[in-house]
């Protein structure tokens, strides 16, 4: 399992849409997220999602919320 963050709510929706996530599986809880499993990973790494490690995903967090985007 990993976790799938976007900039926007708008586009974190858009791509778990592609990759055939559910609405009700949205995570808004802590920071706004869902849960994949290694198959939706991958599809969503071929769609364009880029990986990171644990320290850039705090990171990358950190920047968002810096940026105003609280969603």
């Amino acid at each position: 399992m990993c976790h799938l963050i976007a900039d926007t709510q708008e586009e974190l929706h858009a791509m778990a849409e592609k990759i055939g996530m559910k609405p009700q599986w949205f995570q808004p809880v802590s920071f706004p997220h869902y849960d994949l499993s290694l198959t939706r990973r991958s599809l969503a790494i071929e769609l364009g999602a880029v990986e990171v490690d644990r320290r850039q995903l705090v990171t990358k967090i950190r920047e968002i919320r810096a940026n105003g985007n609280h969603f």
